[in-house]
C-alpha cells in the first residue's frame, strides 16, 4: 500500500490511500502522521481498501510533505559504505546523527526557496517512517516498528554547514527538505532500494541501500537507546556518492535548477530550486571549520 498526505485547502490536509495514478482515497486523518498515531491504522486502511468510496483525483502539486507535523526528524550522515571508502574514510563504529525540525520539510513538487546561501547541495535519500513507539529497542523490535519508506532529499547549505564543526545550521533551513510523494508500507517493500538523484535531468547520484553501513532497523534501534521514537517520526538514512561538494571542482545548485530524487517502487520528487540572496550575516567558512562531504 502507498499512503500520501493531500492538500485539501489553503492550510488543511488529509491522509489518503493511493489507489491509482493520481487517484487517492481520503482517510479520516489530518495527515499520514496522525494516521500512524492510531494503533489500529493498518486495520483502518484495510477497511478503506475493502470498501473504497469517494476516491479523488489529485495532481502531484496537491501532495503535501508526507509528515508535516513529524515530532522528530533524525538524519544519518556518511552511511553508504562505498561512498565512505571512495572518500578515503574508515567505516564508522557509530552512526553520525543530526536533527531537523518539521519546519524543514516540504512537498514533493514544491519550489525550494533558499535564502542567503551560495553553496546549495543535493543529497538523495531513503527515509524510514516510524509506525509504533520505540524505546531502547533491539533490531528485531525496530524492524517491526517500521511503518514504511519514503523518498527525501537532505538539501544542504554547505557554506552554513561548514561555518562550525556542527552541521545543524546548514541542514535545517525552513522548507528545504522535500519528502514524499508517498509512503510505501513495509509489508510491500523489498529488502533494498535503488536511490538516484538528478540535476536538470543529469544523473548525479546512484546507490543501493544494500551498501548502508547502518540499515534502517539498526538506525532505529540505535536512536531509540537515547530518545523515544513515536509513530510519524522520520529517519533519513544517508546519501550515496555523487554530492556536489565531493566533485572536483565542487558543484552547487543554481537558481532555477530542477532537482529530481527517485527511488524505484516508491516514487520521485521533482523540485525547482530558487536561490535568493539575503542581507543577513556574511557567509564565510572559518579556517578552523572542518570540511565535510556528507
Amino acid at each position: 500500500m502507498k499512503l500520501a498526505t493531500l492538500r485539501t485547502g489553503e492550510k488543511s490536509t488529509t491522509a489518503a490511500l493511493a489507489v491509482g495514478t493520481d487517484s487517492y482515497l481520503p482517510l479520516p486523518y489530518s495527515n499520514v502522521g496522525t494516521l500512524l498515531a492510531d494503533s489500529g491504522w493498518r486495520e483502518a486502511v484495510k477497511a478503506a481498501v475493502a470498501a473504497p468510496t469517494g476516491a479523488v483525483t489529485a495532481s502531484a502539486d496537491r501532495l503535501a510533505p508526507l509528515l508535516p507535523t513529524a515530532g522528530k526528524v533524525i538524519c544519518c550522515g556518511l552511511n553508504y559504505g562505498d561512498h565512505i571508502l571512495e572518500m578515503g574514510r574508515d567505516l564508522p563504529e557509530y552512526p553520525t546523527l543530526f536533527a531537523k525540525y518539521a519546519d524543514t520539510l516540504t512537498g514533493p513538487t514544491d519550489t525550494i526557496d533558499v535564502y542567503g546561501s551560495e553553496r546549495v547541495d543535493w543529497e538523495a535519500e531513503l527515509a524510514v517512517v516510524v509506525g509504533s513507539r520505540l524505546s531502547q529497542a533491539d533490531e528485531g523490535q525496530a524492524a517491526a516498528a517500521i511503518a514504511g519508506y519514503t523518498v527525501a532529499n537532505d538539501v544542504s547549505m554547505r557554506d552554513w554547514q561548514n561555518r562550525t564543526l556542527q552541521w545543524f545550521q546548514g541542514k535545517a533551513f525552513d522548507a528545504t527538505t522535500p519528502v514524499g510523494p508517498v509512503m510505501l508500507t513495509s509489508d510491500d517493500a523489498g529488502s533494498s532500494f535503488d536511490v538516484k538523484g538528478y540535476v536538470n535531468g543529469e544523473l548525479v547520484q546512484s546507490g543501493n541501500t544494500a551498501t548502508l553501513v547502518f540499515g534502517p532497523a539498526q538506525l532505529l534501534s540505535y536512536i531509540s537507546q537515547f530518545t523515544v521514537l513515536r509513530p510519524g517520526d522520520l529517519v533519513l538514512t544517508g546519501t550515496p556518492g555523487g554530492v556536489g561538494m565531493g566533485m572536483k571542482p565542487p558543484r552547487f545548485l543554481r537558481d532555477g535548477d530542477v532537482l529530481t530524487t527517485e527511488i524505484a517502487g516508491i516514487g520521485s520528487l521533482q523540485n525547482i530550486v530558487r536561490i535568493h540572496q539575503s542581507g543577513g550575516t556574511e557567509s564565510r567558512t572559518p579556517a578552523s571549520a572542518t570540511s565535510t562531504k556528507e
